[in-house]
């Protein structure tokens, strides 16, 4: 049996990603792996997901470890395989040996790329390096799973993460099972004073303690592209928005018998920034810049908007795809599917590419006012703040009972003036308050 090496490229990670955080490796070394099996898990500044392999073989060498960042194009492990079950494969040409070593072991490398259909490979002749005395497996498969703050604070004090217990979903370690453990690990070595001072009070230590942690991959992306974002200059206009007919509609729906889906103000300001994009087209643009000297406008007629979320793993921004040609119960379920996914870590790339626009709703949380940033692909994005209830004054003239929000508009004011943003925050405001318009309009 001829064995050779077989070379797998990854594509599709995700569009713009330059690097991956190993999460758990499914197979150990000298574990045979079959075709497509799951041979780790991964997380990106995107999203979690599997690398499969494409061969079968046995697994001779894993480069990496749990908690690793790995830049794309490098190798994963090798695996190595039979020859002639991959003949198409273009394994390299076999070099003449007077005396061939039947033990030796071609390997395979499996790798992570974006695009390039050849990677660099770690030499076959590379030393050893001295595997660990495997430890004992978590009770439950999910039990070494943890968020990349979890797993920062593990290294930070030098901890397995398979000696701590879990109390998160399915025995996954929190944060607070790292901080018991480590409470309970340092308190048998704090031991009593034998004599007590003979001044009335103890000097506090005030000396600072500082640790560097690692940033996570969503923080990693997070930092590049809010310092590429911030390279623009942005055009902030705000304004004060009446949502009591949008009240009054939600509180109908709520107590209608027939369906009653709880649908939040999100959906609704979704499908009026659409709207509003139908006659501000340039809003929903991408400033070509590939060529300094002459940048360009690319104008696109799907309106994927963004929205940005609030999930475990820290802000990710989805977008619903094609919003002029959905319902508005058609853009609530999408963002409650969103939203599951981006609590669970299970985004994938085609949830989180290809946003056109983005709604930031930080009213959720908490906060009036907000100066969003925008997305470098977009020009423009939205920050809506919390309901707030106000005093305002009928068409009598009488003080009477309102509810407002504000929103927050940040445009590219290299190619938004600020007559467009307040013509296009107007639109979307009279969508708002008078939610007939949005019916007018719809298709």
């Amino acid at each position: 049996m001829l064995m050779g090496t077989r070379s797998q490229i990854l594509k599709d990670v995700g569009e713009g990603i330059t690097e991956v955080q190993i999460i758990q490796w499914y197979v150990e070394e000298g574990a045979h792996i079959e075709e497509w099996k799951p041979l780790c898990q991964y997380q990106s500044d995107k999203a979690v997901d599997d690398i499969t392999s494409r061969y079968e073989g046995v697994i001779k060498k894993l480069h990496f470890e749990a908690d690793d960042t790995i830049p794309t194009g490098m190798a994963l492990c090798d695996i190595e395989v039979d020859d002639a079950k991959y003949p198409d494969d273009h394994p390299p040409p076999a070099e003449p040996k007077a005396d061939p070593e039947p033990t030796e072991a071609v390997a395979e490398s499996e790798i992570i790329a974006e695009s390039s259909e050849h990677a660099t490979f770690i030499s076959e002749t590379a030393p050893e390096v001295p595997t660990e005395t495997p430890v004992t497996p978590p009770k439950s498969k999910h039990a070494s799973l943890a968020t990349p703050a979890v797993r920062g604070l593990l290294k930070t004090h030098s901890i397995s993460i398979l000696d701590i217990v879990g109390t998160g979903k399915e025995g996954r370690v929190l944060k607070e099972d790292v901080l018991r453990f480590v409470e309970a690990k340092n308190s048998p070595s704090q031991s009593p004073l034998t004599s007590a001072p003979t001044t009335s009070s103890i000097t506090p230590d005030t000396r600072q303690t500082e640790s560097s942690v690692r940033l996570t991959p969503i923080q990693s992306a997070m930092f590049k592209t809010m310092t590429k974002s911030l390279n623009t200059p942005h055009l902030l206009y705000a304004d004060e928005i009446d949502v009591g007919d949008i009240t009054s509609i939600r509180k109908k729906l709520a107590s209608d018998a027939k369906d009653p889906k709880k649908i939040t103000f999100l959906p609704f300001i979704v499908k009026a920034v659409s709207l509003a994009l139908n006659e501000f087209p340039i809003l929903n643009a991408r400033v070509d810049t590939t060529d300094a000297a002459k940048p360009k406008l690319v104008m696109r007629a799907k309106h994927n908007i963004g929205i940005a979320m609030d999930t475990p793993n820290g802000l990710i921004v989805p977008n619903i795809k094609d919003v002029a040609n959905r319902s508005i119960y058609d853009i609530a379920a999408e963002i409650s599917r969103l939203s599951a996914l981006g609590k669970e870590g299970k985004l994938t790339p085609a949830d989180l590419n290809g946003g056109t626009i983005t709604v930031s709703n930080i009213g959720n949380i908490g906060g009036t006012y907000v100066a969003p940033v925008i997305v470098p692909t977009e020009v423009a994005i939205l920050g809506v703040g919390r309901t707030r209830t106000v005093p305002v004054f009928d068409e009598q003239g009488q003080v009477a009972r309102g509810e407002q929000v504000n929103f927050s508009w940040s445009a590219d004011h290299r190619v938004i003036d600020g007559a467009t943003m307040a013509r296009m925050g107007n639109l979307v405001r009279n969508f708002i308050e008078a939610p007939e318009l949005m019916l007018l309009n719809l298709r």
